[in-house]
């Protein structure tokens, strides 16, 4: 990438090392709860494993171009720092059965922001990046103060070896307050998520599943060399019109069957998604 001060030399595009085609269409893989969290039942993992493989085919069968494993069944999430040993590796282990079917293109993410183990969990599985929501600044949310994990998450890459594991960033990320970030403008926020080495970067809404607007991603792509893909609220009516200023995005809400992020993928409107957006 090219930082201000030329720390950097310009990065390929991560999505075109990734995928094969643009712009690229992600299912959310949304687990049930993992071992260690409150909900947890007792299940094998392995349960857990053919859940996420069932969701991630429905996803690429009908139209996608490839999945996030996220552990979103984990309610109440955890800050950063806090995750135990047992959900790096529950992690590990379910996206190793999606890689299994479909490939390194599968990306990882640990909630709520947790960018070191979400790493951990994706190269220990084979999987080819992860999503970090608060990546650089702070923000205000559910889980309390929540920092940017660059500098550690970076750190923590090249130690274990990772460094082919790519960085998917968030410029404004959901369910949080940004009053502490209120006087940086969106172009000094996005050309903060560069500098501090991001891969990808992710325009979003508000809330799961709310529409990202079109004046969002104008404002992150005129700001960054870096690849701009979408995090939130597409669906068929505004694939088309998004896309057109984008490399492509992440969709849960708008496949699942009862429209919300905890229901089950629902093939039929993957296909409605994946047509309305050319593929």
């Amino acid at each position: 990438m090219t930082a201000p001060l030329g720390v950097y030399p310009r990065k390929p595009s991560a999505i075109a090392e990734l995928f094969a085609t643009r712009p690229v269409l992600i299912g959310a893989v949304h687990l049930p709860p993992l071992p260690g969290s409150p909900a947890y039942r007792g299940q094998p993992v392995s349960e857990l494993c053919r859940f996420a493989v069932e969701e991630a085919r429905a996803y690429v069968d009908n139209g996608f171009d490839s999945v996030i494993v996220e552990n979103h069944g984990d309610l109440p999430f955890l800050k950063p720092g806090q995750h135990g040993y047992e959900v790096a590796a529950g992690m590990g282990v379910v996206t190793a059965a999606v890689v299994a079917e479909l490939g390194p293109r599968v990306g990882v993410s640990v909630l709520s922001n947790a960018g070191e183990c979400s790493v951990a969990a994706a190269w220990s599985a084979g999987a080819g990046w992860v999503r970090v929501n608060q990546w650089v600044n702070a923000y205000v949310a559910n889980e309390g103060v929540i920092e940017g994990q660059a500098a550690r998450t970076t750190r923590y890459r090249h130690t274990i070896g990772a460094d082919e594991v790519k960085v998917f960033a968030d410029v404004h990320v959901k369910h949080g307050a940004h009053a502490i970030v209120a006087d940086r403008t969106l172009a000094e926020q996005t050309e903060d998520a560069e500098f501090f080495d991001a891969d990808v970067l992710i325009a979003t809404g508000s809330r799961t599943g709310h529409a990202t607007s079109v004046e969002e991603v104008a404002g992150i792509r005129g700001a960054t060399q870096l690849p701009v893909i979408i995090g939130s609220g597409i669906n068929p009516d505004n694939v088309e019109s998004l896309f057109a200023e984008c490399d492509g995005g992440i969709v849960a809400s708008a496949a699942k069957e009862n429209g919300r992020w905890w229901g089950r993928v629902a093939p039929e409107k993957v296909r409605a998604v994946a047509r309305a957006a050319g593929k």
